[in-house]
């Protein structure tokens, strides 16, 4: 029997993946790459664990896909993220040629918006999907930080 899965199911994995960053002292930002409905990457936020300013949930989930189909190119494929991707990290989806991208929480201060759409022209855009949560993650971890 094949399960057809919501976005609502794939943003919760990416939250799980979200919730392991934060548990690692990470900017809880997580994602999963889903490919004929199949999750094929997982990946959250390492930038303190490898000491390297491009390790960002997206950057390593892209990488993650690309290994497992041997390809560069996503086209055939949609990111999951709880948080509005980063300038650096759409410019990653634009050259994977990312077939979708869904997000929780909007990036008002660093999102790729505020600066341009650099995505794919072909690529699909959702939004605020599981938002509150994604918003919650995120404000507790840095509550937390600033105490």
């Amino acid at each position: 029997m094949l399960y057809i899965f919501s976005d609502e199911h794939f943003m919760g994995e990416a939250l799980k993946e979200a919730q392991k960053a934060a548990e690692a002292g990470e900017v809880p930002v997580g994602a999963v790459v889903v490919s004929e409905n199949r999750i094929i990457a997982r990946a959250h936020n390492q930038t303190e664990q490898l000491n390297d300013v491009t390790a960002h949930a997206e950057m390593l989930a892209i990488t993650a896909a690309a290994n497992h189909y041997g390809n560069k190119y996503l086209d055939n494929c949609t990111l999951y993220v709880t948080l509005e991707p980063c300038p650096m990290c759409a410019g990653a989806l634009q050259l994977a040629h990312i077939g979708g991208l869904v997000w929780g929480a909007d990036d008002p201060k660093g999102g790729f918006r505020t600066k341009s759409n650099v995505l794919h022209p072909k690529t699909s855009v959702k939004r605020e999907i599981r938002q509150e949560e994604s918003l919650v993650l995120l404000q507790n971890f840095f509550k937390e930080r600033r105490k």
